[in-house]
């Protein structure tokens, strides 16, 4: 998949002065820059439905 999931807002700090972070060794592909709090992040999905409970 080569879209980004576009986050609306950042998950720190609320800003919405969202930008995407340009990869390298340390950024993953898919990463956001805040311009707010100065965090990079990404927002991963990680799947649908109810997790399998072990007993």
């Amino acid at each position: 998949m080569s879209e980004r999931a576009v986050p609306f807002y950042c998950p720190y700090c609320g800003e919405e002065d969202l930008r995407p972070a340009e990869q390298t060794d340390k950024v993953p592909h898919g990463a956001w820059y805040c311009a707010g709090c100065l965090r990079t992040f990404v927002c991963r999905f990680i799947g649908i439905g109810v997790p399998e409970v072990t007993r």
